[in-house]
Formats: structure tokens, sequence, C-alpha cells
């Protein structure tokens, strides 16, 4: 007796026109920015992640159109996750960023990085990647 097995759901990815590094995903029907289906977030939890709107991201998402103001920040936590995911579980990282630290205070690295202070995130990835302690 033959056995079937599941089909997975098949990924489609888009670029867009220019953003450089930027793709949208087509997943069981929804669009989502690549990064935000990584980390498994919602679009106002991404939209507070990378200072855009939700509602900018949605336009990015539904019409595959170029918003200017995402480029920068959602190409520097694209690397910063790319560089966190060689010392932590990725899996863990959408939720990582909403989760108060004591390496900064009690605060979320994501408020670390609504400050300015993404330099303190990477200096926590080179920090856990070398072995240095604290």
């Amino acid at each position: 007796m033959a056995t079937r097995s599941k089909k997975t759901p098949k990924k489609q990815y888009y670029n867009i026109p220019g953003l450089f590094g930027i793709r949208v995903i087509v997943f069981q029907d929804e669009n989502k920015l690549e990064l935000r289906h990584m980390l498994g977030l919602p679009r106002d939890k991404f939209s507070r992640l990378v200072n855009v709107s939700v509602r900018a991201i949605a336009k990015v998402e539904s019409n595959k159109e170029k918003v200017e103001k995402l480029q920068r920040n959602y190409i520097e936590v694209k690397r910063l996750c790319q560089a966190l995911s060689e010392v932590v579980n990725p899996d863990c990282l959408g939720d990582w960023f909403y989760t108060p630290n004591e390496a900064f205070q009690s605060r979320k690295p994501v408020e670390v990085i609504e400050h300015g202070e993404i330099d303190r995130l990477w200096d926590m990835v080179y920090r856990l990647s070398s072995g240095i302690p604290g």
C-alpha cells in the first residue's frame, strides 16, 4: 500500500524594484517581507524594528512597491539577524527582540534599536561569537 506524503506549500519570492536586498515571500497565499516572515513578527512589531510605519510595510507587501525609508534599516536589521543566527537559535530571534535583557539595563533589544544604539547589539554579537564574557 502506497502512502501519500503531505505537500508543503511552495514559497515564492519577489524582489522589490529599487530596493536592493529586500524580497517579499508569498507563502500560503500571504505576502510578507522575507525578514518579517523569518522572525515571525506581525506588522506592528516589525515596523518598530525597522522604523517605518505599518502602512509602509503593508504597501510593500501588498503592492510590491518601493518605500525609500525601508532600505537602510531593513538591511541593517537583516545583517544583524544573520550575525545573531550564527550564535543563537534563529527561531528565537523574533521573541528575543521583544524580551527585556539584562545586558541592556532590562530594555528590550527593539528599544535599544529605537534609541539609536544598535551598536550595542553588534557588540553583543561580537562578544558571543568570540567567547568574551559579559
